[in-house]
């Protein structure tokens, strides 16, 4: 199969498969669109079944990354790159170092920086090879961890979200299902029960729930079964596609707003979250905060300043559900009109 004729291709500007026979490094830098600026997108690091599935991945990501940098306002173009392996096994300096050489290669067209599997102290790594590297750890002159301002905009996202749907200007017993608890999904926790929310909990890792039960008063539930449960609002916070026909029909919830990407198995998926009135806050809209906040690194960083750009998520939210509402549209289909809108123009 062709690359241009894959499924998920969207008029991508560059596709780089990168193979380094020394570390073993097999990964792919796709590159969406850069009409406002240079790409910037994490380096995800995951185990993919086949090179099919990394290609589908990346190239969804990297023309998410396009259209959260439009609605962010940032001037930047959207690009996302894969590392294929099992990071916790496989994940050497010798193939993040003969990454950044990949990276460097593309002379500034791409910047990559922490995602799924890779952590600022990669990122360090990475940097030993390319100056186009971003999140990396505060003490070496980065913005360290930009999960909690990821975890930061999908909280403002919920808020947006539970005053439009709900009517209401607080959390106070609302009741909101967050699953998966790394990074984000664990600081979004905590923000939560902070505002008066009810936790409803799950990931894969036991351990991790229990620790979030006993510390926030969580109620853990199997993952299979956060998708039927008595929530007000799901906050998918792991992979993508677990928005899809099995999913949809169990939803009990008004409100889909989380930090996953690609939470969408497929386009008309959101048609089929309109039709049993439940809202969808576009992922690539909600967790844009980590994008924010390291747009913003270097010696002048002010971390109110990142915050109170990641907090304009919710007004920008709003915006997208009257344009909806207007134009009878769903939010994804309002979001996107928005983001060509603005990525197209020059």
């Amino acid at each position: 199969m062709s690359v241009f004729d894959a499924h998920d291709f969207d008029g991508h500007e560059q596709v780089t498969f990168c193979y380094d026979a020394a570390s073993g490094l097999k990964a792919i830098i796709a590159i969406h669109n850069t009409n406002l600026g240079p790409a910037l997108g994490g380096c995800r690091y995951w185990p993919y079944t086949s090179d099919e599935e990394a290609l589908k991945d990346v190239l969804r990501l990297s023309r998410g990354m396009t259209y959260k940098a439009a609605l962010a306002n940032l001037a930047l173009g959207g690009g996302k790159a894969v590392i294929i392996g099992d990071p916790r096994v496989e994940k050497t300096p010798e193939k993040l170092r003969a990454f950044g050489r990949f990276v460097e290669r593309l002379g500034g067209l791409y910047s990559t920086a922490e995602d799924v599997g890779t952590t600022p102290k990669d990122m360090s790594i990475i940097f030993e090879e390319t100056s186009h590297v971003v999140g990396r750890e505060a003490k070496e002159g980065g913005s360290g961890d930009p999960s909690i301002m990821t975890a930061l905009g999908v909280f403002a996202g919920i808020q947006a979200c539970v005053f439009y749907k709900m009517g209401k200007s607080n959390l106070n017993g609302v009741r909101v299902g967050v699953e998966g608890l790394g990074h984000v999904g664990l600081d979004l926790a905590r923000r939560l029960v902070e505002a008066g929310a009810t936790l409803i909990v799950t990931d894969i890792n036991k351990p991790l729930v229990q620790k979030v039960v006993h510390q926030y008063g969580a109620i853990a539930v199997k993952p299979d079964d956060i998708f039927g449960a008595d929530i007000d609002v799901f906050a998918p916070c792991a992979l993508g596609g677990v928005l899809n026909n099995e999913t949809i029909p169990k939803l009990k919830c008004k409100i889909v707003a989380g930090s996953a990407n690609n939470q969408l198995a497929e386009s008309y998926h959101a048609a089929a979250l309109e039709k049993r009135r439940i809202l969808y806050a576009p992922d690539y809209l909600i967790n844009a905060g980590g994008l924010i906040n390291v747009t913003y690194e270097g010696p002048d960083y002010d971390i109110e300043v990142v915050k109170e750009h990641v907090e304009g998520i919710y007004y920008t939210l709003l915006e997208i559900f009257e344009t909806a509402k207007v134009f009878h549209m769903t939010t994804s289909d309002a979001s996107d009109r928005l983001a060509r809108e603005i990525f197209t123009k020059k």
